[in-house]
């Protein structure tokens, strides 16, 4: 099995060969989306909703997303791997932003790291990138920054907002980003963005002319139903699944059906012989 390389997504773009991408947040889940063969697994900071019930990305600190990281690297063996700074690991300083993306490498097993921002960012991803940690770009809705853009809306619908988005996108190339997540950004944007790039563009919400496209594992899994954007696609309802296998061991458990005898283990006859005689009257 080898590992997927960023090498391997820029020569996907080349081809036009969609790349895939999804989040995993722990071991087994790492297996599952490895298993896939998903070319790149992010562990987003989405696992502040997904994984710890809060409100949004922001509150998700350095120290549970490098936890979530190495227990993602513990599972998957092919993927490339994408660590998610968390918000303020890498806005009020390039020095500890430096620090911090090193961090994922080196404690998290991760394979790189993704930051949020567009141009205002280019110089945090310049140090990232010159000092050996490769960086993928995150334009658009940027969950981190939801309360500036006024909640979670599509960005670049006007000319003028589409051009900022082209100008981000070509400014965090330049300091270095080997790709950039296009986040609910209008199709034919997102698709010339994608056209002037050398780099790959990773779509979610961003329509068929990314070079590839990401979902969140619960969300297309149906895991997660707090709020479900227009974006995704729920290719299973586990939810519902998985509400039933419990219901379904609750009950059996009440009526005393579970377990039996093929989920026991057996004795010796004479050693439970020996065990009932010395012990029946005490």
């Amino acid at each position: 099995m080898r590992k997927t390389t960023i090498l391997d997504l820029q020569q996907k773009k080349g081809r036009d060969e969609p790349i895939t991408m999804l989040t995993a947040y722990d071991y087994s889940s790492a297996l599952l989306v490895d298993g896939a063969e998903i070319d790149v697994i992010l562990v987003g900071d989405s696992l502040g909703m997904v994984m710890l019930g809060l409100d949004s990305t922001v509150p998700v600190t350095m120290d549970e997303m490098l936890h979530h990281c190495r227990a993602v690297a513990r599972g998957a063996q092919r993927a490339l791997l994408v660590g998610d700074m968390p918000f303020m690991s890498y806005q009020a300083d390039v020095a500890e932003a430096v620090r911090n993306a090193g961090r994922f490498l080196k404690e998290a097993g991760m394979d790189s790291v993704k930051l949020e921002g567009g141009q205002e960012m280019a110089p945090a991803v310049r140090a990232i990138v010159n000092a050996g940690v490769p960086v993928m770009g995150h334009i658009g809705l940027t969950p981190q920054s939801v309360s500036m853009l006024g909640g979670y809306k599509v960005q670049g619908k006007t000319a003028a907002s589409a051009a900022r988005l082209l100008q981000d996108a070509l400014a965090l190339q330049a300091a270095g980003c080997y790709a950039i997540v296009l986040e609910a950004v209008p199709e034919p944007v997102a698709a010339l963005i994608s056209q002037r790039l050398a780099i790959p563009t990773i779509g979610i919400g961003a329509g068929a002319g990314c070079d590839g496209q990401v979902l969140v594992y619960h969300d297309l899994l149906g895991l997660f139903d707090k709020f479900q954007p227009r974006f995704v696609k729920q290719y299973a309802n586990l939810r519902q699944v998985i509400g039933a296998a419990l219901a379904s061991f609750r009950a059996e458990v009440l009526a005393g059906q579970f377990p039996a005898g093929e989920h026991t283990y057996p004795m010796d006859e004479a050693e439970l012989a020996a065990f009932l005689a010395q012990h029946r009257d005490s």
